[in-house]
């Protein structure tokens, strides 16, 4: 038997793909996270699907389940927020689950950050202005951030920034962001994205904290900081080279 951990997407039920959707339609047993999967994903398992809702549950817990479901003899839906490359907290959980000789096996799920760019109606890779993204978070009270991924440190390079499960925190991103970005700087933050409850603040660096106060926004959401975000300011914007003359002509010479 197989535990697949199932990337349900940001929140939209509608956003898990058409891989993740089949096999969460074939799996005897569903452990999901109550405060962040919705409802409506369950309605995908089989009628008579074991679903036990993990969002309360020590990690002990959670794996005691999966091994009796595996003792069962069925296929397991780990059903994560998101996608499960991004602060899933599955490490810990495949560690267990191969010392007991329990195969795991991933099925991606789309990020908050794409679907909350989609809700922004733009892109984060601007030829002239932006060409990359780093994806980070602050430090919380469960988890400290390594050493040299300080967010003062991080943000030294100037990049797009997509901070996640940071909302709470936005006295100290700007404090460690403004020497690097000025306190002018573009941010958009998009709360809830694709859900019915979406939000969508666009303000400056400076403005970040009071914005989202005044919003009542402080989880579920993703914080974007940089140039891109208004590239429309920036005199240096080009076209991608996917259209340019140069490109149409190499094209040409092959044909």
């Amino acid at each position: 038997m197989t535990v697949y951990v199932i990337g349900a997407g940001p929140g939209a039920a509608d956003l898990i793909t058409l891989r993740g959707a089949e096999v969460l339609g074939r799996c005897q047993t569903c452990l999901y996270a109550g405060s962040l999967v919705p409802a409506e994903l369950l309605d995908r398992c089989p009628p008579d699907a074991t679903l036990i809702d993990t969002a309360r549950m020590p990690l002990a817990e959670i794996v005691a389940h999966i091994v009796a479901a595996d003792a069962a003899g069925h296929d397991v839906a780990r059903l994560h927020s998101g996608d499960p490359s991004l602060y899933s907290a599955m490490t810990e959980q495949r560690r267990e689950l191969a010392a007991r000789g329990i195969p795991v096996e991933i099925v991606p799920g789309v990020p908050a950050f794409a679907a909350a760019a989609a809700a922004l109606g733009g892109e984060l890779t601007v030829p002239g202005v932006g060409q990359s993204l780093l994806i980070t978070r602050v430090s919380t009270l469960s988890t400290d951030m390594p050493d040299g991924e300080d967010l003062e440190q991080l943000g030294a390079t100037g990049v797009t920034l997509a901070l996640h499960l940071a909302a709470h925190r936005t006295e100290q991103i700007v404090a460690a962001l403004a020497p690097h970005y000025g306190t002018d700087c573009p941010t958009a933050t998009v709360a809830f994205a694709g859900r019915a409850e979406q939000q969508i603040v666009r303000c400056t660096l400076a403005e970040l904290p009071q914005a989202l106060a005044d919003a009542g926004i402080r989880k579920t959401a993703v914080i974007f900081v940089g140039k891109v975000l208004d590239p429309a300011a920036h005199p240096s914007v080009t076209d991608s080279y996917l259209y340019s003359e140069a490109r149409m002509t190499k094209l040409r010479k092959r044909t």
